[in-house]
Order: C-alpha cells, then structure tokens, then sequence
C-alpha cells in the first residue's frame, strides 16, 4: 500500500466510523425510550418482571436491574463462597468468640466513590442478585511472592512540598437567572439570552474588555436549561458544554496547570475554554462546589470568597482560591508537607496494586435508609442529627512509611495484647463477620451489595460475610456496647503511626472556628451571611480535600474542530460529532499522581462511619451515636447524619464531631421508604427546628 491508498482507506474508516456513531446514538435514544416505558409499567400494581421481558426484548435480570421492586420471589437464593483462606478468630477482651450459626452470604465487589442510599426493607436475610447474576467477591491480596511485591512505593512517586507560589485568578460572580454580574467592588446587568455558554462568555467579556479567567455561576443552573430534552441530566449539562462556541474551543491546559477539557457533572459541571488564539482562558464553574446558597446575591457570594481568602492568609501566607474545594486543600495541604524531619523529602505515594485495592475496598459515608419492619410504618417523630466537621475529627492520625502485610498465620501467631495493637493501629483488614445470634440493632460492618458501588450493613443474626474494614469499625464491632461481633483476620494492610494531615486540618480547623464566630457575632447581616458561607467553604475544603486524595479516576471531555481531528487525544474515546466538531471523552486516571493517598482518605472515612454508631465526649462523660438509641429508633444513616425517631440529650459544643440537632419533625410521620422521602421530610424537619446557636 502506497501513502496515497494509505490516506484514502483511513477517510473511509472515518466515514464507517460516522455511521456507526450514529447507529449507535438512534440505539441509545431507542434504549432510552424503552426503559422509560418500563418505569412506567412498573407503576401498575400487578406489574411482573416474567411478562415485561420478553415485551422489552430483554431477560428477566435486566428488567429486575431496572426496576429492582419487580424481582420475582422464586430468583432469590443465598449463595455459599468458595472455602476461605487461613483466618484468626478474634474477640474483645473478657469475652468468649461464638460459634458462627448462619450460612455464609456471597459478597458482591463494589468500586465506591460517592455510594446510592442503600434501602434494608426487613429484618429477615437479604436476597441474593438474581441467580442469573453471578456473586462477585471483593478483591484480595494475591498470594506469595506476588502480593508480597504489592506491598511497596510507587517508583519516583511522592509528594512534595512546592517551590513556586500559586497564581490567583480573575474571579467574576454570575447570576444566570438575573444577569447580575459582581467583579469586584462593580456590579453589571447582562443580557443572557438563553444563557448559552456562548452567550455567557460573550456577554462577560463584552461588560468586562480585560477578560477574567474564572466565572462562577452563582445561581439560574444554565447547563440544566435543555434537560427536558435529554434522558439523563448529566447527558444535557454535556450537550451544554459541548456545544460550539464561535472564536473558544475546550481548554487543552497551560503551564502547571494540567486541567484541560470539560468536566461533566450533573449539579456542578465545569466548563474549560480557551480563545481560539489560545490568548484566554476561562472557566465556567458552579459556586454550588462550595456551599448550598439560598438565593444570596452575588455580591454577598464574592463577600464570602474574600473573607475565606483573609482567614487562610492567617495560616498560610501564599494562599490561594483555587477553582474547586478539593484543588484549594491539596494545594495548601502540600504547603503543610514538613521542611526538616522523617518526611522532609515528601510522602511516598503507594504501588498502583494497593491503591487500586482500597479504591475497590474502602468505602466513603455511610447511606442507608431502614425501611418497615425494620421500623414502624408510622415514626412517632423524625429527628435528624449532623456531626459539625465531622471528618476534621479524624485526621489526628494516619498512615505513613512502607506498609507491612499481616496474613492471617502472621496475625494468628501474636499474643492477644498485640493483635489488639494492631488493630487500634493504621490498617486495613479483611475480615470474615459474623453477626451475634442475639443481635437487635443496625449492622456495625460494611459489605459489599449487589452494584458497583454500593455497600450495605448486614444486621441479621447468624449472618455471614466477608469484606475489608478499617481498624475503628473493627474496634466498634469487637467492644460496641451491646454484644461483641466475631471477626476472622484472612489478611490485612499495616502502618505505622502518622499525622501528615494534623497540622493541615488543625489550621483549618481555626479558620472554620474563626468565620463561625463572625457569623455568629457580625452585626451586619450581610457580613454575617458571608462568614456563615466562608465557613462551608472551609467545611468542603477539609471534606473535598480528603477526597482528593483517594484520587479516583475520572472523565474529562472536550471537543475538536473536524478540521483538527488529528489534534484529538489519542487515548481520548469520541462520544459525538456534528458537522463542525467532535465530542471526545477521556480518563484522567491516578497512577502517576504524586498526591494520591487513598489510605489517608479510607482511614478517615472509617472513623467517621464509626463514630455515627458510638463515640465517646470526654468532658461530659457521654457516649453519643447510633448504638446508643433504642433498638428500631434509627430510621438513616448519611454520610454524617442520623435520623432518629427520638430527641437524644447528647452534648453539643461547637467541636468538629459534635452531634447538632438539625431537624425535629413531629408525628405521626410515614416512614420513608425512598432516598426523595427521606430528603423531603429532612427539609420539612430542618424549617420546622427553631434555628439553632450551632453549625455543622
């Protein structure tokens, strides 16, 4: 083949491929329509998953997928796991090991970033997906030599304290629903049209000649404009993004700054532009990263980010906003890194084998929502509690050095006083449960559930399953104060003693002390609204910055003029196209990022979903949390909220990991049976609370 055939072959390919793109986008509007047509004939009370298959072309799996309510009873079998390996059977001190009395429960894998509300609709064993699903296991360590090797540093990885001072942008606040405009001490009025991004940008850099490089979107939600259109909404805030933009074209990054393309998000998206000149650059952000507004002008917005800035420059003299809370805590976590001492040279960042396992094995907050019989159909009262800060409370100690394998025989051969070391230490283990014959309250553990990226928390007495844990669950399930749980070590992942993040969120946590005190004491009641969004502001910078770094991969997408398609990113997969520009999308994965440390997060998030069951206040002498309510007196678990069908005297001083009483909604209230009624009646609580002296 000479260069000429060559050329011409691959003008073919690409005409196959734009055929087959199109095929596919018809499929994927035929699919759409289809499983909408199911939703609805799932509202029919006699609706059967058997009859609607073979109408939909699909199994019965599939429709069960769709609409788990229609799972047939004659699907739902427990399964049994293949033999475990060598475990150590451990209980608390003082306390005899039960002898396991139910059947081991198959453990599904699950791949977590921000988990779904799970739903536990009895107290009577949970199904198993249906036969035709096969039952999945979390991952484990390979044995031998070549899990051994996993126990290592990724090569030339680690993260450093920075030499270069970080640059500020030009920020603009915008009000998409009014064409309010605040550029610093200026207020502008613009026409939107239809608040396109094109007519965004235009009108911005028309009222502002000198151009800004960051524009939050304070209000009016443009990207959701076309969302009737669309099946999904993350689908319209794509077609928002992508859509062409006479003289822009998507951000390919610049300088140390490496984030280029758009980001999709349904709520809070972000938009990357650079002048077709490449002489600009701005973003298109959601200020809804940061905190909730409740229709603040903004100028009370912009008022909000100065006095953030004010109260970091107190702690750290170069600091900067940077566009996200998670970019703005990595960043001035780094200016944290020690200059003298063991980690003077920075902190090793993992081998890509263990960040993947805690990626698939440790979870983040805990969601769950315990439907009747697990509780009465009619609450008595709904009362919602929110730790302040909670996640702040943690960070006291993490893991640090070169982490240590502990297999079961290792951990078996240690005296009792050493076992309970370790587990009060930094680790991650995998552990076989079992729950005690006598229990009566929530479960303690979590285990993976059927979906990707769900997790549950078996409660049934007998039960049996396996899954991974951090060192304070582990500690609640062996010392709670009701029974002890059984746990079998079958491996596990230790640390030393460390506090890399202590001196970070101590000074965050100053900063929030400092903007809630002027929140609370401002006499101006803008001023005083602008402190009280600051504070959140330095909430997500502490909640998103520990996210951060657990690194979980993400997609970016972009566009390219038809004209440039050889400029197209050659891991990037195209996902659309039109007659002027392609739509591409691409992975921006953590293997080679000098600030991934998913241990930090998973140690975190470990102790915070302990705490919501049990945790002690020194100064009053009072255990607060879940395991110490009536049994049937929890109705959800959120992430770091408990709602209760009782009030509970616990203390609150204003500590991050106080319990504040949120809501209180009085009875008779039907239990919520879904995610949106539960969110419905936390709101209807929180108006319905005298507004109190405390902040979460």
């Amino acid at each position: 083949m000479d260069a000429q055939s060559y050329n011409a072959t691959l003008a073919e390919l690409r005409a196959v491929r734009d055929e087959i793109k199109k095929a596919r986008k018809e499929l994927t509007r035929l699919e759409a329509d289809r499983d909408q047509k199911i939703g609805r004939l799932a509202a029919y009370a006699k609706a059967k998953a058997e009859r609607i298959a073979p109408a939909a072309g699909l199994s019965v799996a599939d429709i069960v997928d769709l609409v788990p309510a229609l799972a047939p009873d004659s699907l739902a079998e427990n399964a049994t796991p293949a033999a475990p390996p060598t475990q150590t059977t451990i209980a608390a001190p003082g306390h005899a090991v039960p002898e396991p009395t139910g059947q081991p429960t198959a453990a599904a894998p699950s791949t977590c970033t921000a988990e779904p509300l799970q739903t536990t609709a009895s107290s009577t064993p949970a199904a198993a997906p249906a036969a035709t699903d096969a039952p999945r296991a979390l991952p484990s360590v390979p044995e031998g030599d070549t899990g051994d090797a996993w126990f290592t540093h990724s090569q030339g990885l680690v993260s450093t304290r920075p030499n270069f001072t970080q640059q500020a942008r030009s920020t603009v606040f915008l009000d998409t629903a009014t064409g309010i405009l605040v550029h610093r001490q200026q207020t502008h009025h613009l026409d939107l049209g239809n608040a396109t991004a094109a007519d965004i940008l235009t009108a911005v850099f028309h009222a502002i000649p000198e151009g800004v490089e960051r524009i939050y979107v304070t209000a009016g939600d443009p990207w959701h404009r076309d969302a009737d259109r669309y099946p999904y909404l993350r689908d319209a805030v794509a077609a928002w993004l992508n859509a062409p933009i006479p003289g822009w074209r998507t951000d390919t990054g610049r300088g140390r700054d490496q984030m280029a393309g758009h980001f999709v998000h349904a709520r809070n998206p972000v938009g990357r532009f650079q002048r077709d000149s490449g002489e600009q650059h701005v973003e298109i952000r959601s200020v809804g990263e940061w905190f909730d507004t409740d229709g603040d002008d903004p100028a009370v917005i912009r008022d909000a980010f100065v006095l953030l800035w004010q109260a970091l420059r107190r702690h750290w003299g170069d600091a900067v906003i940077m566009g996200s809370p998670s970019q703005t805590g990595r960043d001035l976590w780094t200016r944290t890194i020690p200059t003298r001492g063991q980690y003077a040279e920075g902190f090793p960042v993992l081998s890509e084998e263990l960040r993947g396992l805690l990626h698939a094995t440790a979870g983040q907050g805990r969601n769950e929502l315990l439907t009747p019989p697990r509780v009465s159909a009619q609450l008595p009262q709904l009362v919602e509690y929110d730790r302040t800060f909670a996640y702040a409370k943690h960070t006291w100690k993490s893991p640090v050095g070169t982490p240590r394998r502990i297999t079961a025989a290792t951990f078996a051969s240690w005296s009792e006083k050493e076992q309970m070391r370790a587990l009060y230490g930094c680790g991650h283990w995998q552990i076989r449960v079992t729950v005690p014959d006598t229990w009566n309250h929530v479960g303690l553990l979590p285990a993976p559930a059927p979906g990707d990226r769900a997790w549950h928390y078996p409660a049934t007495p007998g039960t049996t399953f396996t899954t991974w844990a951090g060192g304070p669950e582990i500690h609640t399930a062996l010392t709670n104060p009701l029974t002890p749980w059984k746990i079998e070590i079958l491996d596990g992942i230790l640390w030393e003693d460390g506090k890399p993040l202590d001196d970070w969120a101590k000074k965050l946590k100053e900063t929030w002390t400092n903007l809630s005190a002027q929140a609370h004491f401002q006499g101006d009641a803008q001023q005083a609204r602008a402190a009280h969004l600051a504070s959140r502001a330095v909430r997500a910078i502490l909640l998103y910055g520990i996210g951060s770094f657990a690194q979980r991969p993400r997609m970016v997408t972009g566009t390219t003029p038809r004209t440039l398609e050889r400029d197209i990113p050659p891991d990037a997969e195209i996902i659309g196209f039109d007659d002027e520009q392609i739509t591409w999308q691409k992975p921006t994965g953590f293997s080679r990022d000098p600030n991934a440390h998913p241990e930090w997060a998973a140690a975190i998030w470990s102790g915070a979903r302990a705490a919501l069951l049990t945790q002690r206040h020194r100064d009053d002498n009072v255990h607060a949390g879940a395991l110490h309510t009536e049994p049937g007196s929890v109705v959800a678990f959120r992430t770091d909220a408990l709602y209760l069908t009782q009030p509970q005297a616990w203390p609150h001083h204003h500590q991050p990991g106080d319990y504040l009483l949120k809501g209180h909604l009085t009875g008779p209230v039907a239990a919520p049976t879904t995610e949106g009624e539960l969110l419905g009646l936390r709101d209807a609580g929180r108006a319905a609370l005298t507004p109190s002296a405390g902040e979460a």
